[in-house]
C-alpha cells in the first residue's frame, strides 16, 4: 500500500472539516484530533484488503463532512441562526434541529 494513498485521505479529510466549520475554533479543534484518532488507531493494519476498506471509509466521511454539512451561523440580532448551503449542498435534504435540541446544546 501506498503510504501516499493513506497521506492523501487523512488531508482530504482535514481539509473537509476546514472547510465546513470555518470560523468554528471548538468543531475545527475536535473534528482534527478525531481524524487524527481515527487514523492512528488503523496505523498498524497491515491487510491490504483492510486498508483499503479504511481508505473507502476516509473517502466517504470527507465526502459526508464536505457535502451534508452545513454549519448554522448564529444571527445574535435576530436571535436565529443563518444556514447558507453551498453549490456543493445541492440536492441534499436539509434537516434542522429542533429547539430543544438547540437549547441542550447552549
Amino acid at each position: 500500500m501506498a503510504r501516499g494513498e493513506v497521506l492523501s485521505a487523512y488531508r482530504a479529510l482535514l481539509k473537509a472539516t476546514r472547510k465546513t466549520f470555518s470560523g468554528d475554533t471548538v468543531m475545527l479543534r475536535e473534528s482534527a484530533v478525531e481524524v487524527k484518532k481515527k487514523f492512528e488507531e488503523n496505523r498498524n493494519v497491515t491487510s491490504e484488503a483492510e486498508i483499503q476498506k479504511l481508505l473507502q471509509e476516509a473517502g466517504e466521511a470527507s465526502h459526508f463532512i464536505t457535502n451534508m454539512i452545513v454549519q448554522a451561523q448564529l444571527n445574535s440580532d435576530a436571535g436565529s441562526y443563518v444556514v447558507k448551503p453551498g453549490k456543493e449542498h445541492a440536492g441534499a435534504t436539509l434537516e434542522l434541529p429542533s429547539e430543544e435540541t438547540i437549547r441542550k446544546s447552549g
